[in-house]
């Protein structure tokens, strides 16, 4: 904290009291707190002089969060609830601090929100959405992949926005468009041999047909590349040519390698196309 003794009290709405620094508070705040704290000029103090109360309407977890934020200084020590974070960042604004300034990716709050993606990603992705956190929201995407966009709410998506609305229906689309595309190709055929003519190779492309519609019919945007070997490994068993087998074990290896490598994060700010190879 600052070398200097506090010269302001902040009294949350549920009787906390809150020592703080006029300096400090004023050199983070655009709009002096909300016009709540006025420069003052430097003046001596007396030992018993604690200053001049000011009553917010902010309960103590929330005020803590954002005095933080306005001192530079982590407060994960007190382990503040998603909603207690999400209730922080919005009033932010009120008292001329920046969100997006205290929670770029360098920062303590950053890192804190970003935590608590695994465990409630769409309420992450939309405090980011509704204060255009991009930094943040981009991470936060790829824990959306098992959502089930049916079940967005009409008070959800309206603090989401259209744009970051649109991030992420075409983050899901993107994927299983990408999805059905590589699984087009069959495995690549061989030189007929006595065993194995182009006939009998037909119905490996029939039964990759068959298997690959199967996937992309049923396919979530979090499709497992578990789930894809199950589908198509099989397969194998009901082939008797070890090219054949070797075709389809090299066909199913580049699938997973391919699927891999499609994007799991919303576009980049310029995006306006689906997703595709990353």
């Amino acid at each position: 904290m600052l070398p200097i003794s506090p010269d302001l009290i902040l009294l949350a709405s549920d009787g906390v009291f809150f020592y703080v620094h006029t300096t400090q508070i004023l050199s983070m705040s655009n709009n002096q707190f909300n016009g709540l704290v006025p420069p003052t000029s430097a003046k001596a103090k007396t030992r018993d002089d604690l200053g001049n109360v000011v009553p917010l309407p902010e309960v103590a977890n929330v005020l803590n969060v954002i005095l933080h934020a306005a001192y530079e200084v982590p407060c994960a020590h007190y382990h503040p609830s998603l909603d207690t974070l999400i209730a922080s960042v919005d009033v932010m604004a009120t008292y001329g601090l920046s969100p997006e300034v205290h929670i770029a990716p360098s920062t303590h709050l950053y890192s804190l929100i970003l935590s608590q993606a695994p465990v409630q990603p769409i309420m992450v992705y939309a405090l980011a959405a509704a204060h255009d956190l991009y930094d943040l929201a981009v991470p936060v995407s790829s824990h959306l992949l098992s959502f089930p966009l049916y079940s967005l709410t009409d008070e959800l998506a309206a603090r989401i926005g259209p744009v970051y609305i649109k991030r992420l229906f075409f983050l899901h689309l993107g994927r299983l468009d990408a999805l059905k595309r590589l699984l087009l190709p069959p495995p690549h055929p061989h030189p007929p041999t006595g065993e194995c003519d182009f006939t009998e190779q037909k119905k490996l492309t029939r039964a990759w047909a068959l298997a690959s519609a199967y996937l992309a019919w049923d396919a979530r945007p979090d499709l497992s590349t578990s789930a894809m070997e199950s589908a198509l490994c099989p397969l194998a068993d009901h082939l008797s040519c070890p090219i054949c087998k070797r075709s389809l074990s090299e066909r199913v290896k580049q699938l997973i390698v391919q699927w891999s490598v499609v994007k799991v994060r919303v576009h980049p700010r310029r995006s306006g196309s689906l997703a595709h190879l990353a």
